[in-house]
């Protein structure tokens, strides 16, 4: 009995023995399907962050692209109305000029620009500084005593919000409100005319500039 009962406790040992590292086994193989699935899942979440990365960076740059097409476009468009007087004198002179279109959009000026960064006048300029101004790029936005507060409020806000553009009173202008660059000119009733933007986009240093890059800043009345 004594040798029978080893060696059943001997046989019992063993299977305790066979099933503990059949369990660690098992649990081993859980542990690494449970690893692979983990992989599997963080390599599926990377590649969707990068898909999602890549598509919000080409989103991006396909709107940045498509805006600044927008502009270019803006910027070659024809716009109605728009008047263009080829090509004018520029020489720096101290006297008077009697210029042939009201107001002038160039011809021979003063050699002091007006400052043009933005600034809304609330008197009539010097037209010999507000010729420069134009010479470097500028916007010159004038009105007479047509245009009505509304307009007045919108062109200003828009003035004070664009370097290289200016505003002043014309009494003696023959139109309500007139946007004056380079040898151009557009002349319109309200300042709610789409043609307002348009001008400033195409003309605020645009290609009828004749001195680009050149100040608008530190001039005088």
């Amino acid at each position: 009995m004594g040798s029978a009962s080893k060696q059943s406790n001997k046989s019992g040992g063993k299977q305790d023995g066979l099933d503990r590292r059949a369990r660690i086994a098992e649990l081993r193989a859980v542990e690494q399907r449970r690893e692979r699935r983990n992989k599997i899942i963080a390599s599926v979440a990377a590649g969707v962050l990068v898909v999602g990365a890549i598509a919000t960076g080409t989103w991006i740059v396909m709107d940045q692209n498509q805006k600044k097409h927008d502009r270019e476009a803006a910027a070659n468009a024809d716009i109605p109305g728009v008047k263009t007087f080829g090509d004018l004198s520029r020489n720096h002179v101290k006297e008077k000029v009697t210029y042939p279109m009201t107001p002038p959009v160039g011809g021979d000026h003063n050699a002091v620009w007006l400052d043009c960064m933005g600034h809304v006048y609330d008197a009539p300029v010097e037209n010999e500084r507000a010729v420069h101004s134009l010479e470097h790029g500028a916007v010159w936005v004038t009105y007479n005593g047509k245009a009505t507060p509304d307009d007045l409020k919108t062109l200003s806000d828009k003035v004070k919000a664009t370097p290289y553009s200016l505003m002043s009173p014309y009494p003696d202008e023959p139109g309500t409100i007139t946007l004056n660059a380079w040898s151009t000119q557009l002349i319109v009733d309200s300042a709610s005319d789409p043609r307002v933007n348009e001008f400033f986009t195409k003309y605020v240093q645009g290609k009828q500039t004749q001195e680009p890059g050149a100040s608008c800043s530190m001039g005088q009345m």
